[in-house]
């Protein structure tokens, strides 16, 4: 059986003989850098050639993370995850984050860290803008869940990313 040269990219492109849906899963704030420089790295990613998942839509408050958001980082190589001023203050930004970081243990997924607008060590150690909102969290969700955010969002700041400052 001849095999097409699709196919023949696609095994040889990993190992368990499938390709994964996406390239690179885009995590961010929403009201922090949608418009601005999540939709940057969306575009230059787009027109190489890569393969993004971004979302769009968005949650409402209340709602849960949304399987696809889920389905999504599993089914992708890379993350970049923008860490922006109000990043933590979402859930569903820690929630995916905690994915990111637990696949990355698992199966090898890439992250890199943008620090927009924040200092990395800050996101190391939950000061500066994340202390009140990781103060808020453990009120609310209790200890053990947001343990495994801080975890998360320690090993995210000490990994080597891009720092842009700019305001």
């Amino acid at each position: 059986m001849a095999v097409e040269d699709d196919d023949a990219d696609a095994v040889s492109s990993n190992p368990g003989g499938f390709r994964l849906r996406w390239d690179v899963f885009l995590s961010f704030r929403g009201e922090d850098t949608r418009a601005t420089i999540t939709k940057n790295i969306y575009e230059a990613l787009e027109k190489h050639g890569v393969r993004v998942f971004r979302d769009d839509d968005g949650l409402n408050r209340g709602d849960e993370i949304a399987s696809s958001l889920l389905e999504a980082i599993e089914d992708s190589a890379a993350a970049i995850v923008v860490l922006s001023p109000r990043y933590a203050d979402s859930r569903w930004c820690l929630e995916e984050l905690a994915k990111i970081c637990e696949r990355s243990r698992r199966l090898r997924l890439m992250i890199l860290p943008v620090f927009y607008q924040v200092d990395p060590s800050d996101v190391r150690r939950q000061t500066g803008p994340f202390a009140e909102h990781f103060r808020a969290h453990e009120q609310v969700f209790g200890n053990a869940v947001v343990s495994g955010w801080r975890s998360a969002m320690a090993k995210v700041g000490g990994t080597a990313g891009y720092i842009f400052n700019a305001r």
